[in-house]
């Protein structure tokens, strides 16, 4: 499987992405500069962390409209894989890609440290080798992580099991404290209607190793293969 991890101006994950991809599941990955216009035959878009374009205007509204997303779009389109993390999950919603906006969190604080996020759905090509319910820690990394959508968009997520991750308790409860960053329902991470786009703010590729201490990322990017 071939990885395209895309490169924006302010991207800081890029790097932390392409490491996991080739020494951790061997496999081969190019950086895509968001000038360009070809996928370069990758079969997976990365659209790594980071704070493309500086977050002018609104993170991710204008790294939406580089060159690189029209075939992303189409990549997406033709059935290909593309996965968001973080920065990359909004650019997403920008792109219209996947529905709903991340907005300021509510605490109005970058947050950054480890939460603990419940698997709500095992049923897609993202979330495949974890069991429904399975409870995992993952870095958190943002200051616009608060994930919303109108009350139908909402239900339709639900109702199609498009709802990867919720923010979680450690003993899997959904409470309010546990919600980082005020996401609707707890929405940490989701997928489009077709199951091969998938966006999530925390950081999987952060913890994909032994030597962090976690490798609950890893999973995600398993799954995948």
């Amino acid at each position: 499987m071939k990885f395209g991890i895309v490169v924006f101006p302010g991207s800081n994950c890029d790097a932390d992405c392409h490491h996991v991809v080739t020494h951790v599941l061997g496999c081969e990955a190019v950086a895509l500069w968001h000038k360009e216009t070809s996928l370069q035959g990758c079969d997976c878009v990365i659209l790594p962390g980071g704070y493309s374009h500086a977050d002018y205007l609104r993170c991710g509204a204008m790294a939406a409209f580089s060159p690189i997303m029209t075939a992303v779009k189409g990549h997406a389109a033709a059935g290909g894989l593309v996965f968001g993390i973080c920065n990359g999950f909004q650019i997403l919603t920008e792109a219209g890609l996947l529905p709903g906006v991340l907005m300021r969190n509510t605490s109005i604080r970058h947050i950054c440290r480890d939460v603990t996020l419940r698997v709500n759905s095992n049923q897609t090509r993202f979330t495949r080798l974890f069991r429904a319910g399975e409870v995992l820690t993952m870095p958190i990394a943002h200051n616009e992580g608060n994930y919303f959508v109108e009350r139908r968009q909402l239900v339709k997520l639900e109702e199609q099991g498009q709802i990867l991750l919720r923010y979680c308790a450690p003993d899997g409860e959904l409470t309010e404290d546990a919600n980082p960053n005020g996401s609707l329902v707890a929405i940490a991470g989701i997928v489009n209607e077709q199951g091969n786009v998938c966006g999530m703010m925390p950081h999987p590729e952060r913890c994909s190793e032994a030597i962090f201490g976690n490798r609950d990322g890893k999973k995600m990017f398993e799954s995948m293969l």
